[in-house]
């Protein structure tokens, strides 16, 4: 007998990334001493979320091509740049208002700088090449070969710094690049690293979900649900105005900007990672873990059905445009 797992779970935005986390802090809430029981390998599975993560981070750094056209440094810096633009705004705003702590009661209970930063930096590079495969152009899709450099938890570090939060010693700041660096080396020297390297990041994606699971308690966050599709939303609304704008200005239609306006599923890895290098960010990162989650879920809804509609109109422009010429 044969299960369609994978395809299951794939039917799940941001499954691979999703389903393993839920999992994994469904065992830690109802069996919390699970990995220190079994210990061993399976421990390791249960705590070794950063080690995982450094490995990911070295095979998608592989993906990077540092000979891009020019289109593609263009579309992709464009977008990168409109990304790390928008998480500063809300990094300076929030991070006056909150500081690095949680907020602590009412509805926005867990809400903190560090959450909707994590949630604004990353792009969910499946959905956009996915989006613009469909709705764009082949040199669009490969744009977000420069977008890459979104992944890890360097520009999250370096916008709270910006924002006058706690800063991170310069070593950690270059700790955090290093893994990408080393496998855009790799990639760049060898294009059968690169393919080698790339094709493992899939299927790290799971485990260190699993692994960031483990160390989160459901009971603590259920509240989390309607803040966690608010910030999804507000994710779609406020970077996709700010891409959505950057496009335009850099010839585009706009539809790359909206495909772009979405949060990774890695994205969700970022707060441990930032508390683990300081804590002042620990109170935060549990409930940012979650609402980053959320936001993935979200944005992986929201951002097709909303690039789907410009794309549309877009094309309906140009049809419109062309029927004069085709009567003359």
């Amino acid at each position: 007998m044969q299960v369609p797992i994978k395809k299951s779970v794939e039917r799940v935005p941001g499954g691979m990334m999703i389903i393993p986390l839920l999992l994994g802090a469904l065992l830690y809430t109802l069996f919390p001493s699970t990995g220190e029981y079994f210990g061993s390998f399976t421990g390791a599975l249960f705590s070794g979320s950063l080690t995982i993560l450094a490995v990911f981070y070295v095979c998608m750094g592989a993906s990077i091509d540092v000979r891009a056209t020019p289109y593609i440094v263009k579309k992709g810096g464009a977008l990168l740049g409109a990304k790390i633009v928008a998480s500063v705004i809300v990094g300076v705003v929030l991070g006056r208002l909150l500081g690095e702590a949680p907020v602590s009661g009412g509805f926005f209970a867990g809400l903190s700088t560090l959450a909707v930063v994590a949630a604004m930096n990353d792009t969910n590079g499946g959905l956009y090449m996915a989006l613009m495969g469909q709705f764009g152009k082949p040199k669009d899709v490969a744009a977000y070969s420069l977008m890459t450099i979104e992944s890890g938890p360097f520009l999250t570090m370096l916008t709270l710094g910006v924002a006058g939060l706690s800063a991170f010693p310069w070593q950690t700041m270059v700790g955090a690049l290093l893994p990408l660096l080393v496998g855009a080396i790799l990639g760049n020297l060898d294009p059968d690293l690169r393919k080698w390297l790339g094709g493992a990041t899939p299927v790290l994606i799971p485990f260190f979900a699993f692994a960031l699971g483990a160390s989160i308690d459901l009971t603590s966050v259920w509240t989390a649900g309607l803040l966690g599709l608010g910030l999804g939303v507000a994710v779609v609304a406020f970077s996709g105005t700010i891409l959505f704008t950057a496009d335009k200005l850099t010839g585009g239609t706009g539809v790359a900007g909206l495909a772009a306006a979405s949060t990774a599923g890695n994205a969700a890895a970022v707060p441990a990672i930032v508390a683990s290098a300081n804590p002042a960010y620990k109170e935060a990162a549990a409930h940012a873990t979650v609402l980053v989650a959320a936001s993935v879920v979200v944005t992986a809804i929201l951002v097709p059905i909303v690039t789907a509609w410009w794309a549309n109109r877009v094309r309906q422009r140009e049809e419109r445009a062309a029927e004069p010429a085709e009567a003359s």
